[in-house]
């Protein structure tokens, strides 16, 4: 549905327009900030010639987070040419933006059915086996790269309830619940060490009912800052040592790799919590959590494909719905996260849509354990899924190339 607009004016010479579609009309001020703005008016009345703003309250996306709304109005007609010959100027392009972002909005929410779908064709398949008590199938899910990906959703889960990104936040919350579910089933084919289980358990335990706690506003900000400290940390100290172990028997089996990023990751935090560092070096230890957990999850697909490469018969145990559904889910949340230019979720979405989805679709098909249509059907929509993200984010901002949109999610508008 297009987005209405209403204006009014303000001391006289001043006009404010508001669209009045619930989810597009508030959006953040780095988003409108990248907008041309443009000179509005009312009929043939006088234009704007200056910026104005009012602070709105996003009910939709968050309880507590305010957006600055400026108004339309600007000099130049370069990127909003005229809607139509009388109508006001530069909301044409306007509305393709909040078209746009209504749309990722609702992608990015569409994901929850795939991610929901996730991890079922898996673990019915590990249910079968365990039932037929054929355990030995179940090493084809590797449980190094679950963890890995459990612990990235769980601080993921973070990041996003922290930006009040609801549809985002549940999605990671599936993820941890439906792959908690996998480990379960690995622990009882003895795939998985019980004693990692249950530490693994009592984590995400905590980590999901902080986080709850948090959204809805119950927990204070002490607690939740000693959570951030304890999976800043966390995340720090188990990245390194799950990629050195991976590689297990090729490197000599050593711990020493989690106790030194431990060592480094505690001095960082306390250095940050008692003013050592500086404001810039406070941001950085700030954003660890988020970036690691992003690692955490793009090491995932590297832990599988290894597996696959050491053990190829062992992809029988792989479902292609699985990987289908991952692709997809993942795919679904790159147009949302390029179009509000977050790099660190357009890098996770991007790296597990290509090399944990599709990457596991093409070991399948080249092990003839898929159909050539179900592969080439899977490698055409992804293409083409990407090439209109791409477009389409270049068209709502008013720009010429595609690749222009890449440039300032990178470096900046």
């Amino acid at each position: 549905m297009e987005a209405k607009s209403i204006a009014t004016s303000l001391c006289g010479d001043r006009v404010l327009i508001f669209p009045s579609s619930p989810r597009s009309s508030f959006v953040s001020t780095s988003r409108l900030s990248r907008l041309p703005l443009k000179r509005a008016s009312i009929g043939g009345g006088a234009s704007c010639s200056g910026v104005n703003g009012l602070i709105r309250w996003n009910s939709i996306v968050s309880t507590r987070r305010l957006f600055h709304v400026r108004a339309i109005d600007s000099e130049s007609d370069s990127d909003f040419p005229h809607e139509n010959q009388q109508g006001n100027p530069g909301l044409g392009k306007f509305k393709e933006y909040q078209e746009w972002d209504s749309w990722t909005a609702k992608f990015s929410g569409g994901a929850n059915i795939p991610f929901l779908m996730l991890q079922l064709p898996q673990i019915i398949l590990n249910s079968q086996n365990l039932l037929a008590g054929n355990n030995t199938a179940l090493s084809a899910v590797p449980w190094l790269g679950m963890l890995t990906g459990l612990l990235g959703n769980l601080s993921l889960l973070s990041y996003f309830a922290k930006k009040r990104e609801k549809e985002a936040a549940v999605v990671q919350t599936l993820g941890v619940v439906s792959t908690h579910i996998v480990l379960a089933q690995l622990t009882i084919a003895e795939a998985m060490p019980m004693q990692y289980f249950v530490a693994t358990s009592a984590v995400v335990t905590i980590g999901l009912i902080l986080n709850c706690l948090y959204y809805f506003g119950k927990l204070s900000k002490t607690v939740w800052q000693l959570w951030e400290d304890f999976i800043t940390i966390g995340g720090l100290s188990v990245l390194p040592q799950i990629m050195w172990s991976t590689f297990v028997p090729l490197v000599p089996n050593s711990i020493l790799p989690g106790t030194t990023a431990f060592g480094i990751a505690v001095a960082a935090i306390i250095m940050a919590r008692t003013g050592k560092l500086s404001e810039k070096g406070v941001r950085f230890v700030g954003s660890l959590s988020g970036w690691t957990a992003t690692l955490m999850f793009m090491w995932m697909p590297v832990s599988q494909m290894w597996t696959n490469f050491l053990n190829p018969d062992n992809i029988k145990g792989l479902s292609s719905i699985t990987m289908l559904l991952s692709m997809m889910g993942n795919g679904l949340m790159i147009p949302r996260a390029l179009f509000i230019r977050d790099l660190m979720w357009l890098t996770g979405s991007l790296w597990a849509t290509l090399f944990y989805g599709y990457g596991n679709i093409l070991c399948l098909y080249m092990v003839n354990c898929t159909s050539k249509s179900f592969f080439v059907a899977a490698t055409i929509g992804l293409i083409s899924w990407i090439g209109l993200a791409l477009w389409r984010d270049a068209v709502a901002y008013g720009h010429n190339s595609p690749f222009r949109s890449l440039k300032e999610l990178i470096f900046g508008p």
